[in-house]
């Protein structure tokens, strides 16, 4: 499972609880969480972890974080490799997390059979991420926070998504991006 979404629409704290859950039930889940790399000092401060704090002491959970080191896409030169040692190892769900900053963090779309992006439901441009690239090539677009004062907002930009969504070429003959 690829995730991608902007920056505060909850892609660490949905993957724990989505974590916790499979784990729950018997799954073991791989967690390769992707920071993006200061282009002065080259550091990253691979903080996902430290979101998931619940996940990560679970025995049946490995959470990678990894810096992409300037590769763009939103993940990092060795992903795709990654996966597969984690699946080599035992682990029957992967999860990568991208550095999900914009509209071209989607290269790990091609690495997963689920491309999901996360969105909050009031960011702004609500259709800005149609206009190319990310939202063309996700499989699920999930309204996260929709919960409280958002509900109402996150239902809009649901039925933005929707109608948005229809008209977009398809990408399978078998599945039709969900909502």
């Amino acid at each position: 499972l690829g995730l991608s979404g902007p920056p505060g629409a909850g892609k660490s704290t949905f993957i724990e609880c989505f974590g916790k859950m499979l784990t729950e039930r018997g799954h073991k889940v791989s967690v390769l969480a992707v920071d993006p790399s200061s282009s002065t000092s080259g550091g990253s401060l691979l903080g996902d972890k430290t979101r998931m704090t619940e996940l990560s002491r679970d025995m049946n959970a490995y959470i990678r974080p990894s810096p992409t080191r300037g590769t763009l896409g939103g993940v990092t030169r060795t992903t795709n490799e990654a996966i597969l040692l984690c699946e080599g190892g035992g682990y029957d769900v992967v999860v990568v997390e991208t550095v999900g900053v914009g509209q071209s963090e989607f290269a790990v779309a091609d690495m997963v059979d689920m491309f999901v992006l996360l969105l909050p439901p009031a960011g702004g441009d609500e259709l800005q991420g149609i206009k190319r690239g990310i939202i063309e090539m996700a499989d699920l677009v999930a309204i996260n926070k929709a919960d409280g004062d958002l509900i109402v907002p996150a239902r809009r930009i649901q039925a933005e998504y929707i109608s948005a969504m229809k008209l977009l070429r398809k990408r399978s003959k078998v599945w039709r991006p969900k909502v």
